[in-house]
């Protein structure tokens, strides 16, 4: 009874953790750090562990990650993409179809980082160009046939933003773009970027909020989960015989 009586969440006084949220939607709850103590971090992170095999917290500073990491055997810190890992990552399914992440520019990488962790949590293989914005177009035009072999792309830009509405327009694949805060001061920390990409000429162009690399690789994963289950799915014929009385046409 008690085992059913916490299964919807748990509740921590200072949080009420989801741990149902999995199998809802596919990925468990992902610890965000921001605003969080350490001793929180901590204790969350026990909890959802007792649970699920892996679980991860997302824009770690180094200093939380450093009183952090002594507390939770195993964990390690991606600088990077901000990330704290307490688990193992699985291996990349090659039965799943592909995810890539474009970088227009050096500088964009943590974000791109941020969603590159998500998806390895999930075991969707990835597919990574970095630094091909539209300052030289060329870079991108000559790694065209490798976005072509991913089933979704997430495209990652500060600046003017302009890198996704070209993507966009090679690609018959879902685009989801994500506006960084990179840029000069007109850009706004990143509105200049983001409001590019909303008004992009490039039909079915998604975008997240700015710097949300973990929205568009929850995106992604779940285009990827119902192409998964669409394989599955048997044809709508043969289910439609499921349900035929004996001797019906």
């Amino acid at each position: 009874m008690d085992l059913l009586r916490n299964l919807p969440y748990e509740e921590l006084g200072f949080a009420k953790i989801d741990l149902h949220r999995s199998l809802r939607q596919g990925l468990p709850e992902v610890i965000f750090c921001p605003g969080k103590t350490a001793k929180q971090v901590v204790e969350i992170a026990h909890r959802l562990k007792q649970h699920h095999e892996l679980v991860l917290a997302s824009r770690a500073t180094p200093e939380l990650a450093a009183a952090v990491l002594p507390q939770l055997q195993g964990a390690i810190y991606n600088e990077l993409g901000r990330m704290l890992i307490f688990g193992p990552l699985p291996q990349p399914d090659d039965s799943v179809p592909a995810v890539a992440i474009v970088t227009a520019g050096t500088a964009d990488l943590p974000v791109a980082e941020e969603a590159a962790v998500i998806l390895q949590s999930t075991a969707i293989p990835l597919v990574q160009v970095t630094d091909v914005g539209v300052a030289g177009i060329h870079r991108l035009l000559g790694n065209l046939e490798l976005l072509q072999s991913a089933a979704v792309t997430i495209v990652v830009a500060g600046m003017d933003g302009a890198l996704p509405s070209v993507v966009g327009g090679l690609l018959d694949s879902p685009v989801i773009a994500v506006p960084t805060s990179i840029g000069y001061g007109a850009s706004f920390q990143g509105l200049a970027a983001l409001l590019t990409m909303l008004n992009s000429c490039a039909a079915g162009l998604t975008v997240v909020n700015i710097d949300n690399g973990f929205g568009a690789a929850v995106a992604a994963t779940k285009i990827i989960s119902s192409i998964m289950s669409a394989q599955r799915r048997p044809p709508a014929r043969e289910r439609d015989n499921r349900y035929s009385s004996p001797g019906a046409p």
